[in-house]
């Protein structure tokens, strides 16, 4: 069918790589529903998985909860990729517990100056082990808790959390513009200096050597 593509498309779902051995072939599109000021402006999403990803030192920094099921890989470019197993929320579940998974529940805040604020809620599907959190705000700690949700009479697992925060891409522009200016000034400076010792030691000492000659005379 050609409805999931397009809803992911319509929904600007973001490809990124990341193998999952508990994700099932037959489903590789994630389905999800952002939910802002309610559940009435929430809509149904579709995004493929994020295959083949790792977090490299360079331009990335995990952060892990403490269960170990959530894991908040924080890019460069200011955007999150969070990525969950199942294995982490206790011990090994039976068939019968995998198919009463109806899905997961992710809850946002990040702490203000006096306050914590709520982020958009997410709701998942139970083929989804991955989201992405594209626009993250620099300077500000963020606080994630996943929890799986599963068919009634099975109580839903505590959920686990992960906080982090950002780094600022602007502050870092900033930091790289003002290293490049500071660079240019220095070497202006050293040029002025350079410049101002040739004139006193090639163009005043000569006039001043013919003005000491003159009142010899």
């Amino acid at each position: 069918s050609l409805l999931p593509p397009l809803l992911a498309l319509l929904c600007l779902g973001v490809a990124d790589p990341n193998p999952d051995p508990d994700r099932d072939p037959d489903e590789p599109w994630c389905p999800y529903k952002v939910g802002g000021d309610g559940a009435a402006g929430a809509r149904l999403c579709f995004r493929p998985p994020a295959r083949g990803f790792q977090c490299s030192a360079r331009g990335c920094r995990a952060h892990r909860s403490a269960g170990g099921a959530l894991v908040a890989n924080v890019l460069r470019n200011g955007s999150v990729l969070l990525q969950w197993g199942l294995r982490h929320w206790g011990p090994p579940r039976p068939a019968a517990a995998a198919a009463a998974l109806r899905g997961f529940a992710l809850n946002c805040s990040w702490d203000g100056t006096y306050t914590r604020f709520p982020c958009d809620s997410v709701e998942l599907g139970a083929a989804c082990r991955d989201y992405l959190l594209a626009e993250a705000h620099g300077s500000v700690r963020y606080r994630l808790c996943l929890q799986p949700r599963y068919a009634p009479p099975r109580p839903a697992p505590p959920a686990q959390c992960v906080e982090f925060r950002v780094e600022p891409a602007a502050m870092r522009d900033i930091v790289v513009a003002m290293t490049a200016v500071g660079g240019s000034i220095c070497v202006m400076l050293v040029f002025i200096c350079l410049l101002v010792a040739y004139i006193t030691e090639n163009l005043m000492s000569p006039a001043l050597a013919r003005g000491g000659g003159g009142g010899g005379g």
